[in-house]
């Protein structure tokens, strides 16, 4: 390894990423066969992998949070059952080491946030957790994780720095991984979509909020906006277990299931119930949902690159129901829209959305978002 390598290597260790000592001019210049354009491809841009704004510092603050309790929840997972309960519901040790190692992973993604935030970075909390049993505990794994990855692929374009979203991206790929690896220990298809979605920071800390109990007082506030909670009273279950040689049935964990009967379809009548804001929530009871929306009238399905909207029926107080929409990516026989781990939300608009601009749902959200498992 030659010294200016292990000079570069060791600053980004401290977080402090600068170009190497005597870097030979002729480096900054544009690499050969490179086409005109691109952002800092031509060789004379420094890298600066800390925020430049404070959209950037809240954004990875939220990733950072989140790296922290997906540590704390696989090794508490691992910790809190034994080797016959995985074993009974077929996870080898092979598979708990997996699992472990993912905890390693989330270790070096912790380290490499906190060195981009610096002093001012959070440190970790304490959390509860909503399961019993293993299945549970992988469910709930890979939701987690769904939420965590689609809460920064909708905010990682929008950043100031790019050199920060570079990191950021070699690190929710990994996780994109952890959701895949999940859903296999759950005998569910590990990929059922072409495309995976992006949510909004206030989505993402609203799905995050509830399992934090206390923090650091220390720790910075996370700014982004806490919608009130969202129940699917009658969100398809995962989490039932067949060790069969039905074709389509059986559920032990695969490297991939065709479920001869899918958990949801078109058509399915989704039942709701919604709090009001206003709710004291997250650790030490900090924070209060908020919203700025009107009269709920819709439902919007986030899901690959759509946002589907599907009217909100039989409104009763804070409870309501529609219909599970069908529809597919391109039209045609392109992938249906509705499939995998993904996000439902109360509206009080249907407005026109793209992945670039999922935002301009906020100020629309009545409720949630609420994790779907519609395959």
């Amino acid at each position: 390894m030659k010294p200016s390598t292990l000079f570069s290597t060791s600053l980004l260790l401290c977080g402090l990423v600068v170009a190497a000592p005597n870097e030979p001019r002729q480096a900054r210049r544009r690499p050969p066969f490179t086409p005109p354009g691109g952002i800092n491809a031509n060789g004379s841009h420094t890298p600066f992998y800390h925020p430049l704004s404070d959209f950037d510092f809240q954004s990875l603050n939220l990733a950072l949070n989140q790296e922290y309790i997906e540590l704390d929840l696989f090794n508490y997972g691992l910790a809190r059952f034994s080797v016959a309960d995985f074993e009974a519901v077929g996870l080898t040790a092979q598979d708990r080491y997996l699992i472990q190692f993912m905890a390693e992973q989330e270790i070096g993604h912790a380290q490499m946030v906190t060195n981009m935030l610096g002093r001012r970075a959070a440190k970790q909390c304490t959390y509860t957790y909503p399961f019993e049993t293993v299945r549970e505990f992988v469910d709930f794994c890979q939701k987690l994780t769904r939420f965590g990855e689609s809460g920064v692929y909708g905010f990682l374009e929008h950043l100031d720095s790019r050199d920060a979203a570079q990191l950021l991206l070699q690190s929710i790929t990994t996780e994109a991984r952890q959701q895949m690896i999940f859903r296999q220990f759950e005998g569910l298809s590990p990929m059922p979509v072409w495309f995976e979605a992006g949510i909004t920071q206030s989505m993402a800390w609203t799905l995050l909020a509830p399992y934090l109990v206390t923090c650091p007082a220390e720790n910075p506030r996370i700014e982004w906006q806490n919608f009130p909670a969202l129940n699917i009273t009658n969100n398809p279950n995962a989490t039932a277990f067949y060790n069969n040689s039905i074709l389509g049935n059986d559920t032990a964990p695969a490297i991939t299931q065709n479920r001869s009967e899918p958990l949801s379809y078109p058509g399915r009548e989704v039942f709701f119930q919604w709090e009001l804001p206003g709710k004291n929530v997250s650790y030490n009871n900090s924070y209060v949902t908020n919203t700025t929306a009107g009269t709920p009238r819709f439902v919007a399905w986030i899901s690959q690159l759509n946002t589907t909207f599907t009217a909100l029926r039989n409104v009763n107080g804070q409870s309501g129901s529609t219909f599970q929409p069908g529809g597919t990516v391109f039209g045609g026989n392109s992938s249906p829209i509705v499939n995998g781990t993904m996000f439902v939300a109360i509206t009080d608009a249907n407005i026109t959305l793209s992945p670039s601009n999922i935002s301009m749902l906020n100020p629309h959200i009545v409720a949630g978002p609420a994790l779907y498992q519609s395959g």
